[in-house]
């Protein structure tokens, strides 16, 4: 297992739902953490945590957001994008507004803050990135097309960032929870918020991955509150 005091890990998504949950977790495990987010007012103060503005929309964001990050702490050893969002849009609709806003958030956004962050991960030797994908990244159970199209495309960059950066000691997982309670699933009626899964367990999983070995690697964590025949 890699310490994960002094470890500088960029996350996304960190003032609400899953993203909050990892940033307390991995500030109670020791790492310094560099939070990209919307609302820096949301967050909390701590000794370990800076934040930049970070708009997975804007063009020059992430970039932005790792210049900032070198600039505070000299080096980034993993990123964790964690932030999302879940419009529903669906296969018929004439309007493509949401896809074309699911696509950039959910799949470009990762993959600008990836591409700027690699050779600081390289640099590291044991850089590490975990992208929050979905079940619905795995598989389609109901008509929200365009939420799910954008999480297959996480499932994808997992797998590229996994072969590229393996020779240079990076290691990329993909979560993939089902329903968790967070305000994300508030439109959700047919699960309980007290069936669902809690944003604490899928921070502790995060939490493990990003600090096992170079030589214990895991691809994709399939995380959920119900019973499925196959995801």
């Amino acid at each position: 297992m890699l310490n994960p005091e002094g470890r500088v890990v960029m996350l996304s998504g960190a003032s609400r739902g899953i993203g909050r949950a990892v940033l307390e977790r991995l500030l109670a495990a020791g790492c310094t953490i560099s939070a990209g987010v919307r609302d820096p007012a949301r967050l909390p103060q701590h000794p370990n945590l800076t934040h930049t503005r970070y708009d997975a929309e804007k063009t020059g964001s992430a970039e932005a957001w790792v210049e900032a990050t070198m600039q505070k702490h000299g080096r980034i050893d993993a990123l964790v994008n964690a932030a999302g969002i879940n419009p529903r849009g669906t296969l018929l609709d004439a309007d493509e507004t949401v896809f074309d806003t699911s696509w950039t958030v959910n799949a470009k956004g990762p993959m600008r803050a990836i591409r700027a962050a690699w050779p600081h991960l390289v640099a590291s030797g044991t850089g590490r990135v975990v992208n929050i994908a979905s079940l619905s990244g795995k598989r389609v159970k109901n008509d929200n097309l365009a939420y799910a199209m954008s999480k297959f495309a996480v499932m994808a960059l997992t797998q590229e960032v996994r072969r590229a950066g393996w020779d240079s000691g990076i290691r990329a997982t993909a979560l993939c929870p089902g329903f968790v309670d967070t305000d994300m699933t508030a439109h959700v009626t047919k699960t309980p918020r007290s069936a669902m899964s809690r944003p604490d367990d899928v921070a502790a999983l995060v939490e493990t991955v990003l600090h096992l070995s170079n030589n214990a690697t895991v691809a994709e964590l399939l995380v959920s509150c119900r019973h499925e025949e196959l995801v």
